[in-house]
């Protein structure tokens, strides 16, 4: 035997030895085998979800979506372990028309003094907690005490407001607010939450609230905790009026209530097998992966639909119920396999990303993705075959909404299919052009809650002392002098000019800040110790190696801006000799780390795209199927990148994340399709066009069903409260839109063009899936055909 002809014969045997789904099917014709030992492991594994259910939380800290995502990340997380920073601060804005008012001014004052004792606190700043050196060695109140009139007030509030470093952004202006920051205990809110340390705030502010002072909080831990019951809120909405959603367009399209009531407990226990194992891996949800129960829920509504309908097609067809089930698991089962492998690879393509949220995603889509099809093969079943012991009788057949666009679809597949397919083929092609030109595109108040009152306070804040959100540049010194020598205070001082002539007048603190201290007799050690242990912290560390400038920009400013500022900021330091600086903060981290991160799961989409499109090509062991599934899967994708593009709104974290896993589970639709129209042509030996037109009336109304499915449930994703989850749904809903034209339209278009292109396809031998044979075994029943069947199973109306 030559070489050639052994290497040939083993990938004949390795080709044939295989499904479509990889084997992966054989759960479900284990619980045929072993119903009772099946049903007893599905029991099992369904109370161990369920214990897991009473833990559900979400964790509602931003900075667990970019942990471990790279340079940027590091840096924040360096800066923030050697000073402390501004991002977990608390901020209190207090108005009034009468804050020269003296007796108003002594309110707040004691506010400031309840503040500071309040058991979340272990430092507070603000105009009344900060002194100044009194000349003799000791220190006084910034605003004086015992002030008797208006005049008096006023004339020492602007005083500080003009001259005091430290009071500009602290005081308004028009002396009708002031700036109260807490800096919180973070092991207690640890310990108690978010949530506890905001009520336990407004339990502290509540009495001091009056007709004429007006106290708002704000700041990141109220921005988190917004976003945060959103979240939760979220989540009761999507599972709720989904689930409801699901099940009533099951009812519309079955017409049978009890058919219903079947296709949505799957997807409900799919949903608590998913949320337990997250919880069980993770402790707690993200703000990313909480969307995957949402997801979990409409994919595996929309394979039930597909299991049903074709369940019922067979029964309707004249083959007894329970046999019905056994045929459909044999012919669903691999195509079922094999789109679980694309949603899943498209999943797992972002674990190619760093970052500790955007892996976590991963992991728990893959697992969702996994689970959702263990429960299709084993508790739909036995569900199945209960509902017939327990007298189910079929529906009449399947709403004629479903099947309205058939006839038009068949109509342009053969006879214009030559045009479309040429045209759809020059679109996508065009439509790589905005893909390559798009850029990455960061807006915070996209991760804030919709009519957030912390955020108004927090841009009421910007307008009043221009700005709070903080950006920071780290300076190594190099006298090592705790209280700054010569030679450092220069240094810090030149840095303090350059991020000041960005930023403007009084918007930055540093040790360079205290100058009118200096300039008036007292020393930097003096005027250190005046401030206390804690602020001192923000200027300088302990040992003098290294300090701080702090600059405050408005709360809401645009990525390109905020790059351009960095990128300036940072070359004016160089051109002054200023060497390892660095800026950062969570600002900057947001901006910059999102930008790599988009980089790299577009990377990721590419990347899903390639492998999906080859998996389908491998598991159907035809290139020519892999080239037919091309087309109607790019073109949705492309297409609402080519919107994104048009619209100036840019590629954001979540925007790549949609669109890659509204692709992945988008290709099922073309994998069910193609499965079909390979056993009409291999095991039914229907001519091509026969075959076409066999798949759009056999599984067409599914395919329809089923994208209704999964966009009236994540459509519901669209109204949520936070923007980026709210354009997640929008971006998934239009792309599975443009998917159901590319599988019901472009698709069969393509295979109508392609005739002598496919017609090859109806010549390849494998096995099926339920029986052994072999393509040397002359006397196996093994039809003529290809393993690409759904199973290889031969249609029951041959029989």
């Amino acid at each position: 035997m030559s070489g050639g002809s052994f290497f040939q014969r083993a990938w004949s045997r390795f080709a044939y030895d295989r499904s479509i789904g990889f084997g992966l099917e054989y759960i479900g014709l284990t619980t045929l085998r072993f119903p009772r030992a099946v049903a007893l492991a599905v029991l099992a594994f369904s109370i161990l979800c369920f214990t897991q259910i009473p833990k559900a939380n979400v964790d509602g800290d931003l900075l667990r979506v970019y942990a471990h995502s790279g340079e940027h990340y590091d840096a924040y997380e360096k800066l923030a372990e050697t000073f402390g920073t501004f991002e977990n601060d608390i901020y209190l804005l207090v108005t009034s028309p009468t804050l020269t008012n003296p007796e108003t001014l002594e309110k707040i004052r004691e506010l400031a003094f309840d503040l500071e004792l309040n058991e979340f606190a272990v430092g507070t700043m603000s105009p009344f907690t900060l002194r100044k050196p009194d000349g003799a060695g000791g220190s006084v109140p910034a605003v004086p005490e015992g002030m008797t009139d208006f005049a008096q007030v006023a004339l020492a509030l602007t005083d500080l407001q003009q001259n005091d470093p430290m009071m500009r952004n602290l005081i308004t202006p028009d002396l009708s607010g002031v700036v109260l920051i807490m800096f919180p205990n973070q092991e207690l809110v640890k310990e108690q939450g978010t949530k506890t340390m905001i009520a336990s705030l407004r339990d502290t502010i509540a009495p001091y609230q009056s007709a004429d002072v007006s106290i708002e909080l704000t700041g990141p831990p109220v921005w988190t905790s917004e976003m945060l019951n959103a979240a939760v809120d979220d989540q009761v909405k999507f599972t709720v009026w989904g689930f409801g959603l699901g099940a009533i367009i099951a009812l519309l399209a079955l017409r049978s209530l009890t058919g219903a009531l079947l296709v949505a407990a799957t997807p409900f226990l799919a949903v608590m097998w998913a949320m337990g194992m997250v919880l069980l891996f993770f402790g707690s949800f993200s703000f990313l992966t909480i969307i995957v129960t949402t997801l979990v829920l409409v994919i595996s509504f929309a394979e039930a639909m597909f299991f049903i309908f074709n369940w019922l097609a067979y029964w309707r067809d004249g083959m007894e119920p329970n046999k019905a089930v056994d045929a459909t698991v044999k012919l669903v089962g691999p195509a079922a396999a094999l789109t679980m492998l694309t949603t899943l690879v498209s999943f797992a393509s972002l674990w190619l990303t760093p970052g500790q949220g955007v892996r976590e995603f991963s992991m728990a889509g893959s697992i969702g993705t996994f689970l959702l099809f263990v429960c299709l093969m084993t508790f739909l079943p036995l569900l199945l075959k209960l509902a017939i012991r327990l007298g189910f009788k079929p529906p009449k057949r399947s709403s004629l909404v479903l099947t309205a666009p058939l006839p038009l679809a068949w109509f342009i597949a053969s006879r214009f299919g030559r045009a479309l397919s040429v045209l759809a083929i020059a679109v996508t092609i065009t439509l790589f052009v905005p893909y390559l030109l798009i850029k990455p595109h960061f807006s915070f108040e996209d991760f804030v809650a919709k009519d957030s009152t912390a955020l108004t306070a927090a841009e009421e804040i910007d307008s009043g002392v221009g700005g709070v959100a903080p950006i920071y540049i780290r300076v190594p010194l190099v006298e090592n002098d705790p209280n700054v020598g010569p030679t450092d205070f220069e240094t810090i001082r030149k840095v303090h000019d350059i991020l000041e002539s960005h930023l403007g007048e009084n918007k930055v603190i540093s040790a360079a800040a205290l100058t009118n201290y200096t300039e008036s007799g007292f020393t930097r050690e003096e005027v250190f110790d005046a401030v206390g242990p804690f602020m001192r912290k923000r200027f300088v560390t302990d040992d003098g190696s290294q300090a701080l400038v702090t600059g405050f920009m408005p709360t809401v400013i645009d990525s390109e801006d905020l790059k351009l500022l960095v990128e300036n900021v940072t070359a004016e330091m160089r051109a002054a000799g200023i060497d390892g600086a660095e800026v950062g903060g969570f600002r900057i981290l947001t901006t910059f780390a999102t930008d790599q991160i988009v980089y790299g799961l577009q990377l990721d989409l590419t990347i899903s795209v390639l492998l999906n499109i080859g998996l389908i090509g491998f598991a159907f062991q035809s290139f020519r199927v892999a080239l037919a599934s091309a087309i109607p899967n790019l073109f949705p994708v492309l297409g609402t990148i080519a919107w994104l593009y048009l619209s100036g709104q840019g590629l954001q974290l979540t925007t790549v994340i949609a669109l890659t896993i509204a692709f992945g589970i988008a290709v099922d639709d073309t994998v069910h399709f193609l499965s079909h129209y390979l056993h009409s042509r291999r095991e039914e030996g229907r001519p091509h066009m026969e075959a076409v037109k066999h798949t759009l009336d056999r599984i067409g109304g599914a395919i329809v069903a089923t994208t209704i499915i999964l966009c009236s449930g994540v459509i519901i994703v669209t109204f949520s409260e936070l923007p980026q989850v709210a354009l997640f749904g929008t971006l998934f809903v239009s792309t599975l839109g443009f998917a159901v034209i590319g599988d019901l339209f472009i698709l069969p278009a393509l295979l109508a063009a392609g005739g002598k292109f496919f017609e090859p396809l109806a010549r390849i031998r494998v096995r099926t899936a339920d029986h052994d044979s072999t393509p040397d075994d002359p006397t196996g029943d093994t039809q003529t055909g290809d393993g690409g069947t759904e199973g290889g199973h031969p249609d029951p109306r041959a029989t």
